[in-house]
């Protein structure tokens, strides 16, 4: 395990030349509002090991590597590891290859790949790629605790050592069925910095239940909403430490208050942020559907699906449920009006005539 700048600059030195390196992260995020990054495991074709995070105290040198313009991050589920490592170097990487969709590209590729699914776990796709069954037993380790264990160790470092071989067999499979692009695209979907910036004015998306309130009190959810998430992240601590959701619906709703103390802090707030009084909050995509939108999704599910099934595809990953309900209320952002969705479904969403 790399502990000094010296070992690092070995190893950096060792991956000078490597464009295409596996990247996984070992983190912490149990009593703080952001993730707490404990080791950082990176492997080539020639090379893996993993860095000690709290031990390094010049990161630098590490960050000019990974995000080198020609430089492509492995990763399964990416996008934990590009939030956490943004938080540390405020940068995202040039391009993704995320081995967790590449599988949901892949449906049915051949008989015993046809468990293939959404949101396949690194330890399923590397039983079937590479018929090695790997070991759970630190899922739930502390990885702030010095000094790991040597069995971790190597857990950890498995998690980018088999990663390079499965995806140069995803690749490999995406080339011949023409959908490496598809694959490629998805990964450009994981860099858009919005995802990794919290808009504290918008957090009141984050409350249970916030739909369910009457209009009356959405002003001041909103408020609350607002200076939780302000707060949480002054402090670093978990939002619900600072208000639990269901505490904040009933201040809203008149039930309960905050303490003197609380109060005081979100009356300072609310004073530095005056346009919060007047904020409107657009509930309706997180109402439930009508019967009328119900009846249109089921139009839509039954195009999407003959599509699905035509390039081997699940439908959830061209168009989810809650996709084709923001869609048929109006939402002109979603993924599968773009892209290579757009390609396969254009005629499709002509002929449904939804929106």
């Amino acid at each position: 395990m790399i502990q000094t700048q010296a070992q690092l600059h070995d190893f950096l030195h060792r991956i000078k030349d490597e464009t295409e390196l596996a990247i996984d992260t070992e983190f912490k995020w149990t009593n703080t509002y952001y993730p707490k990054l404990c080791l950082l495991q990176i492997a080539s074709k020639t090379a893996a090991d993993c860095i000690d995070i709290l031990a390094i105290k010049n990161l630098t040198p590490l960050f000019d590597k990974l995000y080198q313009k020609n430089m492509l991050w492995i990763a399964h589920a990416a996008r934990n590891d590009i939030e956490v490592l943004y938080r540390y170097s405020k940068q995202l990487p040039s391009q993704v290859f995320d081995t967790q969709i590449a599988p949901d590209l892949l449906k049915n590729l051949r008989p015993e790949e046809a468990n293939f699914g959404a949101q396949m776990s690194y330890q399923a796709l590397t039983e079937i790629l590479q018929g090695i069954t790997l070991e759970k037993a630190y899922t739930r380790l502390d990885w702030t605790t010095r000094p790991l264990p040597a069995e971790a160790i190597e857990y950890a470092l498995d998690d980018v050592r088999y990663l390079i071989k499965n995806y140069h067999q995803l690749k490999t499979k995406l080339e011949s069925e023409q959908k490496l692009g598809w694959l490629m695209e998805e990964g450009q979907s994981l860099l858009d910095i919005h995802l990794y910036e919290v808009d504290v004015f918008r957090s009141w998306r984050r409350v249970k239940g916030f739909s369910r309130l009457p209009k009356q009190t959405h002003n001041i959810a909103t408020q609350l909403a607002s200076w939780r998430e302000h707060h949480a992240i002054n402090k670093n601590k978990p939002r619900k430490w600072i208000l639990s959701d269901n505490d904040l619906i009933n201040i809203a709703l008149g039930k309960n208050g905050l303490s003197d103390k609380k109060q005081q802090e979100f009356e300072n707030f609310l004073s530095q942020y005056p346009q919060l009084q007047d904020m409107i909050c657009d509930v309706r995509q997180h109402t439930p559907p009508t019967a009328e939108e119900k009846a249109q999704k089921v139009i839509l599910q039954k195009a999407i699906q003959g599509k699905a099934n035509q390039y081997n595809l699940t439908m959830e990953i061209i168009a989810n449920s809650k996709t084709l309900l923001r869609y048929i209320r109006g939402d002109q952002s979603v993924n599968f009006l773009s892209g290579w969705r757009f390609n396969l479904l254009k005629e499709e969403l002509k002929k449904c005539k939804i929106v």
